[in-house]
């Protein structure tokens, strides 16, 4: 069976970083802790400094329960649009692992005004105290840019600075 995926391209790169910057939110694949069966949920989502995603998630969320069980989770980005086949429109799978920040570390400050900056109305519950910024680091992720332009692309593709410290 052929390569599905064609080599990342300069094209495939913007496309991959334009989806995500432009994310409102996600859906969110994780393995449910108590059942051997996967859960999706949509959460919010923007990105941290260096282009990973970022999102606030609460502890009372099965989703949050589920990362801190088994880290490993998947998030989809990209929506169809109003007309033709929904397949036909850009999307993005990112393969992840999920780092929970706690709330008394220095680098939650940093993570919580970038996110407030391009969430404002998140103001009203980030500093609740079930809250928790996630920031996921990317393994790889899979670009459908359209029929027949499938892309698979490593983090380096899609973050602005792999060197990132959080």
């Amino acid at each position: 069976m052929p390569d599905p995926f064609h080599p990342a391209d300069e094209e495939a790169r913007a496309i991959a970083r334009q989806l995500l910057a432009g994310a409102t939110h996600a859906a969110l694949a994780v393995n449910r802790p108590d059942r051997p069966s996967p859960s999706v949920s949509r959460i919010a989502l923007t990105t941290a400094e260096d282009g990973a995603p970022l999102s606030l998630i609460s502890t009372l969320a099965p989703h949050t329960a589920a990362l801190e069980r088994h880290p490993d989770c998947a998030l989809l980005v990209g929506e169809p649009g109003t007309k033709g086949d929904p397949l036909t429109h850009a999307r993005l799978t990112l393969h992840c692992t999920a780092q929970i920040i706690p709330n008394d570390v220095p680098e939650r400050d940093g993570l919580r005004a970038r996110y407030l900056a391009l969430r404002p109305k998140a103001k009203l519950y980030a500093d609740f105290a079930d809250f928790r910024f996630v920031r996921f680091r990317i393994s790889d992720a899979l670009l459908n840019a359209g029929f027949g332009k499938a892309y698979l692309l490593a983090p380096g593709d899609i973050l602005t600075d792999t060197g990132a410290a959080i």
